[in-house]
């Protein structure tokens, strides 16, 4: 049985599951597969280069049972310069006109922007194409900001979550972020603008939760981690399963707080009461899946 809502509707899907732009997890037979089971997969292009990017959305593309099927992609584009924090990065390299062509020319449904929201001229770009833009957002500011400067999409992920938007919880974040956005209408559809939970959401009760708290729909990451699927490595798919609620600790990547498995670096990280830069005492940072 499906559960339609606001989102299945304007996305074309059967649940109002979509799957999280994870770093290397989110591989393109991982977003195929959730998009051939009545989701949307996400792809996360997280430091790829436009070439690299178009090879997997082939991929994807190659994978889905109906062409017609809906998918996504997900980028890290935090300012950069100006009043931007000091430690922000260009995951794009300076290339992401280059990225935006790539989406557009693949003719994805969804574009996610990640610790910050698309420049001006990406949204319109965006839009012209028919592109819709959720906004990652982790305090009632953040969607604030995002959706005045033109996503249609905010997606309030709590401080339980893997990602990279801050330590709000979901059951505080959520219901905050669908008031605000009461206030706004999404400028691709002309519609109300909504409102997609995340944050430690891994089941049907998380979902109905999510429901419940005025969303339209659920950012899934870590569940999915272990699908067969998925690209992270046997290591990684192991510690997701067999984790438990004391073995999940915070830490700082991309200057933004995440909640991370409670690894021996974590562990060093925190005794050493150092953030994780590239370089510590306690070894070299890789954003790789653990072999």
């Amino acid at each position: 049985m499906s559960i339609q809502t606001p989102l299945t509707q304007l996305l074309g899907i059967q649940h109002p599951v979509l799957l999280a732009g994870m770093a290397k997890a989110s591989s393109a037979p991982l977003a195929a597969a959730v998009s051939n089971a009545g989701g949307l997969g996400t792809v996360g292009g997280l430091g790829y280069s436009p070439e690299q990017l178009s090879e997997m959305l082939t991929e994807l593309k190659a994978g889905l049972r109906d062409p017609s099927l809906p998918f996504g992609v997900d980028l890290a584009l935090p300012q950069v310069g100006g009043n931007a924090r000091k430690t922000n990065h260009d995951y794009t390299n300076g290339k992401l006109d280059q990225l935006i062509d790539v989406v557009i020319s693949h003719g994805a449904k969804l574009f996610v922007s990640a610790v910050g929201v698309p420049p001006e001229h990406v949204i319109k770009r965006l839009h012209d194409a028919g592109i819709l833009i959720m906004n990652m957002v982790g305090a009632p500011k953040h969607a604030e900001k995002a959706l005045k400067l033109g996503v249609d999409i905010v997606c309030a992920q709590g401080g339980e979550g893997g990602g990279h938007t801050g330590d709000i919880p979901f059951s505080v974040l959520v219901p905050a972020v669908v008031d605000v956005a009461k206030k706004y209408t999404s400028p691709l559809t002309g519609k109300p603008a909504m409102v997609v939970a995340a944050g430690g959401v891994n089941d049907g009760r998380s979902l109905a939760a999510s429901l419940a708290l005025g969303a339209v729909g659920v950012w899934v990451g870590t569940r999915f981690v272990a699908s067969v699927e998925s690209g992270a490595s046997r290591l990684h798919k192991e510690a997701v399963v067999g984790a438990q609620a004391l073995y999940q600790s915070s830490m700082i990547s991309t200057t933004r707080r995440m909640s991370t498995f409670l690894s021996s670096w974590v562990m060093c990280l925190r005794s050493s009461r150092r953030s994780s830069r590239l370089e510590t005492s306690c070894g070299k940072w890789s954003s790789r899946p653990w072999r």
